[in-house]
């Protein structure tokens, strides 16, 4: 299996600007009036894909365009209030709490891991909390290790503790010194989890309920730990050819059903795409941040050369404008949601399967782009 394929079947590991600046889509002068949102979702699940929401909110409103199935299985037709597992959105949360904790004096960026969990990291004391938010600390990424991938194939239901999923990554050498590069470390995400439950000695669910979902109003959100996810929801799909799970007949396999623990705060979040839309706009548009702590939030480092990312969020070179946002990759999942620099203007794309070799990708990118910029 390749490591592009586990990137996107696992894709905790797939940022958005690298993402975008693989198959950014061209700039054209229109002729005749964009795809509507339908359309753009049922372009997806013509590329692939067994369902996809398509959704903008805006000064004129929300508005959403689905296709395809919930599930293969009973033939059930998707819509947009279905929960999804958004993957690495995940981290664009856990950020802003993060983000609340420093504007609060709880926590500051450059405080070690050390000093908030002493003895878990090597090196723990040159390693600050702001490496940890923006991939450049050096600390390993567990999602690259095998046997995280084994455990999920073999026993999806297997239940990971945080300091385990440290472990697995901790067995491994750093990949660079604190401070002297760019990786993306799922680890480090679950670092910053158990940072805020020393911190706040209450669960990470708990306080992103408090903090986020129930002010900003997000009904649909949660980080949960049971395997099976709340009705009406979008069962996950893997394609013919994924590299970890058999297809029989060439139908995709429904792999819905499984542990989020080894995900947690790195990837475990479900949410639908009205309430992704909400909470960018509220982010974006300063309400869950002050403003020091959203200057914070999008001070970038660059990927590679390539994009460029802050305190969990991807900085997106869309046709139209620059925005702000993340994706999402988890077995049989992938997502993108994307906001306006002043919060006025978000687009969330939802698919229920992993992004493999083919079309899907492209389409999927373009679709996104389109709706931002239509």
């Amino acid at each position: 299996m390749s490591r592009r394929l586990v990137a996107f079947v696992l894709g905790l590991c797939v940022a958005l600007a690298p993402a975008t600046a693989a198959a950014r889509p061209v700039a054209q002068t229109r002729t005749q009036a964009p795809p509507s949102l339908r359309q753009l979702a049922k372009g997806l699940v013509a590329a692939g894909s067994p369902g996809a929401v398509v959704y903008v909110r805006d000064a004129k409103g929300a508005r959403a365009g689905a296709a395809g199935y919930a599930s293969l299985g009973t033939r059930q037709r998707l819509g947009a209030s279905h929960v999804f597992r958004v993957g690495s959105i995940t981290k664009t949360f856990v950020a802003t709490v993060v983000l609340q904790l420093t504007a609060e004096g709880v926590l500051r960026l450059d405080d070690s891991v050390e000093r908030w969990l002493p003895s878990l990291v090597p090196n723990g004391q040159g390693i600050t909390l702001r490496q940890l938010l923006n991939h450049t600390s050096g600390v390993y990424n567990y999602t690259d290790d095998p046997r995280v991938i084994a455990s999920l194939v073999g026993n999806p239901l297997a239940v990971w503790t945080p300091a385990a999923l440290v472990a697995v990554a901790t067995s491994h050498r750093p990949t660079f010194p604190p401070g002297t590069g760019w990786s993306y470390s799922n680890t480090g995400y679950i670092v910053l989890g158990m940072v805020v439950e020393k911190a706040t000695g209450h669960a990470l669910a708990d306080e992103l309920r408090a903090r986020i979902f129930d002010p900003v109003g997000l009904a649909r959100t949660s980080l949960p730990s049971a395997p099976t996810l709340p009705a009406p929801f979008a069962s996950g799909y893997l394609p013919r050819g994924n590299g970890l799970v058999p297809t029989p007949g060439g139908r995709p396999a429904d792999v819905t059903v499984w542990s989020p623990s080894w995900a947690w705060a790195a990837g475990a979040l479900v949410s639908t795409a009205g309430d992704l839309g909400r909470f960018y706009a509220a982010l974006l548009g300063g309400e869950l941040l002050a403003p020091a702590q959203l200057r914070e939030m999008k001070t970038t480092v660059l990927i590679g050369g390539r994009g460029e990312y802050g305190l969990g969020v991807d900085h997106v070179p869309l046709t139209c404008a620059t925005a702000w946002g993340h994706s999402g990759a988890v077995p049989g999942y992938t997502s993108f949601a994307v906001s306006s620099e002043d919060g006025s203007r978000q687009a969330v794309v939802l698919v229920n399967t992993s992004i493999g070799p083919g079309r899907l990708g492209g389409r999927l990118i373009a679709a996104f782009d389109s709706a931002f910029c239509r």
